[in-house]
């Protein structure tokens, strides 16, 4: 069975003026677009199939990521259910000089395992085998509660 700890990955991307809006910050869609894919990517890790998203909940932006930063995302599995996988995903700043972090996006998002005939497969169970595991499946869990009661 998979460990939520071999379901976290990080991505990261140099912001680059083609990555900006008309205010020299990261355009949203594309914020949004590297979310989805390292999301993906997690989910397809964890199920050992192709993976396609079904939803993408409340997405917070918090903070710009300006162009000349690096946008780093961050995305695990933290719950599954027959054929789902939820993961949890956050967008940070990223200094590239000193490797400051500040988070700026955050949102939770569901994916869909499937076959080679695209129809839902079930899922393995997944475990938490250490400690840090366990702090972010709670963190996880404890901030998708606080988004589902708004």
């Amino acid at each position: 069975m998979p460990d939520l700890m071999d379901t976290f990955l990080e991505n990261r991307w140099m912001v680059q003026p083609n990555h900006a809006n008309s205010l020299g910050t990261t355009h949203g869609g594309n914020v949004l677009k590297w979310m989805d894919e390292v999301g993906a990517m997690s989910a397809m890790r964890f199920a050992g199939r192709d993976c396609v998203t079904a939803r993408m909940d409340q997405v917070d932006f918090l903070q710009p990521i300006p162009v000349g930063e690096t946008a780093l995302v961050e995305a695990y599995v933290y719950e599954t259910g027959r054929s789902s996988v939820r993961v949890r995903l956050r967008v940070f700043r990223e200094d590239p000089r000193s490797g400051e972090r500040e988070l700026t996006t955050e949102s939770y998002s569901v994916y869909v395992a499937i076959d080679d005939d695209r129809e839902p497969v079930e899922v393995p169970e997944l475990t938490v085998d250490s400690e840090e595991g366990e702090r972010l499946r709670a963190d996880a869990i404890d901030g998708d509660d606080k988004e589902s009661a708004h």
